[in-house]
């Protein structure tokens, strides 16, 4: 396993708790933090001010993906040099010309001639 596969499930787990983070907490209409036991007094791990501790996990888990981003392009595997499309390469450009069948007439012609 790579170390851009790594990079890779690192910021796929990130991304995924950063969704639940934000799903969790209460916007101005309610939120799911709502049906887990909502309340203006929720408590969190001991936490007395779930919003907050909402609020800095989502910034932290925001940050922490956007580095994970960004050090993976460090992680990309780029040997080779550059690499440029084969597609428009034409120096190997092979010529294959179609193959007519030959006509039953263009044959009897041809043996005609010969036999004479």
């Amino acid at each position: 396993m790579g170390v851009f596969t790594i990079f890779l499930i690192l910021i796929v787990v990130v991304a995924f708790l950063l969704v639940v983070v934000i799903m969790v907490q209460n916007p101005k209409g309610g939120g799911l933090s709502s049906s887990f036991g909502g309340g203006g007094t929720q408590q969190l791990g001991g936490v007395k001010k779930t919003t907050d501790f909402l609020d800095k996990s989502t910034w932290t888990l925001a940050t922490i993906l956007i580095a994970l981003i960004l050090l993976s392009n460090v992680a990309i595997n780029r040997t080779g040099g550059a690499t440029e499309s084969r597609a428009l390469d034409t120096s190997e450009v092979i010529e294959t010309l179609p193959t007519t069948p030959a006509t039953p007439a263009a044959t009897e012609e041809t043996s005609t001639t010969t036999e004479e």
